[in-house]
């Protein structure tokens, strides 16, 4: 997924690097459990998130280069394995451009199950990140 944004790169990456932030992207319930070792949201930092009430699951930063990057990996109560999330951040004449890639494997061997929850993922944070683009306009 690509996405502009009329902002600073580091005003975007800090408001999408924010745990919290990210919640009103996904339309759920998101809170940092752990602080993360040189950023509070950076690597180490684990935060819950809760799509429904209930259930939720673990994603743990990986990576984290200020204005950059932001990788993270679901680590506690997923039905998807080997997963990856990855924001990459650049700036183009003022504007920010952030790429943002998604990659598992179901761990239930059941047809196409993979494909519908990366097109159901991808529906929601594309639409929760035009949101917050529209805000910059």
């Amino acid at each position: 997924m690509n996405v502009e944004f009329n902002a600073p790169v580091s005003e975007v990456f800090n408001q999408l690097s924010d745990h919290e932030n990210m919640g009103k992207v996904l339309g759920a319930k998101v809170v940092r459990i752990k602080d993360g070792v040189q950023h509070i949201n950076g690597v180490g930092s684990v935060r819950r998130i809760t799509p429904i009430p209930f259930a939720g699951f673990e994603e743990t930063v990986t990576a984290f280069e200020s204005d950059k990057l932001v990788e993270y990996t679901i680590t506690k109560g997923s039905p998807l394995k080997n997963h990856l999330g990855r924001m990459i951040f650049s700036e183009y004449q003022g504007k920010t451009k952030l790429h943002y890639t998604i990659q598992f494997e179901p761990k239930l061997p059941i047809p196409l199950s993979g494909l519908i929850v990366k097109a159901a993922l991808e529906k929601i944070l594309l639409s929760g990140l035009n949101k917050v683009a529209a805000r910059y306009e």
